[in-house]
């Protein structure tokens, strides 16, 4: 049964979630992690990039951006959850025109990250906040920026495109102690000439292995001369279970960066 009052995303909408919840279908990677991890029997599908935990055996539902609508439907969630940056506003439209419960966070922030997580494992799946949460925000709240760097960060080539304003990644790498050559773009992906990137006068490229997979062999060759860190981009760019390791994980990354 739905409470008489229904709890709001965030981004202020409404959402009906009954007062118990049994099915969720998440169309998030890192959303997926984070319910799989706390309460595994809640979910009951997922998208085909839903890659961890790494033993994840649930119905698949196509991606983020082109989610199968109808199978979710036929998967009879009481609550999909999403994202406002992931999940296209028509698809979660379409979702709720069909009667189905959509929870979307919206995360720019470690902090939104933690508060968005809480509210959502309390409020859209009804379980307990669970520890790995605690120590998430335990391990945030004591992090210390390592020595500053100004840092240019890529997430695709071909063409190319750098983390740019108000982005989770760029708040996470700023807490270590990174400034975002591209933090004042006006967008928050922008397409920028390699050229260009090369001149933005940064010290530091940081490569994640997603959504492009750089690599020693990938990357770090159109940089030369610039120091290079390879970094796991499940701890930049994800907001779940991963952010209690976070720090540590991409601090000891940060610091091995060098010249390829």
């Amino acid at each position: 049964m739905a409470p008489l009052t229904a709890p709001l995303d965030d981004t202020g909408h409404p959402v009906p979630v009954p007062d118990r919840v049994r099915r969720v279908v998440s169309i998030v990677p890192s959303l997926t992690e984070t319910v799989a991890v706390t309460a595994p029997g809640l979910l009951a599908g997922a998208t085909d990039w839903c890659t961890h935990p790494a033993d994840l055996d649930v119905p698949r539902v196509k991606g983020t951006k082109n989610p199968d609508l109808d199978r979710i439907a036929e998967l009879r969630p009481d609550v999909v959850l999403g994202n406002t940056e992931e999940n296209r506003p028509a698809d979660v439209a379409a979702l709720r025109a069909a009667g189905i419960a959509v929870w979307m966070t919206e995360i720019r922030t470690v902090d939104e990250a933690l508060a968005s997580l809480r509210r959502m494992l309390a409020e859209a799946c009804r379980v307990p906040v669970p520890g790995w949460l605690d120590e998430a925000s335990r391990v945030w709240a004591g992090v210390a920026p390592g020595t500053p760097r100004r840092a240019v960060v890529p997430i695709w080539r071909r063409p190319w495109m750098v983390v740019g304003r108000d982005t989770f990644t760029g708040d996470v790498l700023s807490r270590l102690g990174v400034a975002n050559v591209y933090a004042g773009h006006p967008e928050r992906y922008p397409k920028i000439a390699l050229a260009e990137l090369n001149a933005a006068g940064a010290d530091l490229v940081v490569l994640p292995d997603e959504p492009y997979r750089f690599t020693e062999d990938d990357g770090p060759e159109s940089f030369p001369g610039t120091d290079v860190a390879l970094v796991d981009g499940r701890y930049l760019t994800w907001y779940g279970p991963s952010l209690a390791e976070a720090p540590a994980a991409l601090a000891r990354r940060l610091a091995a960066a060098r010249v390829r």
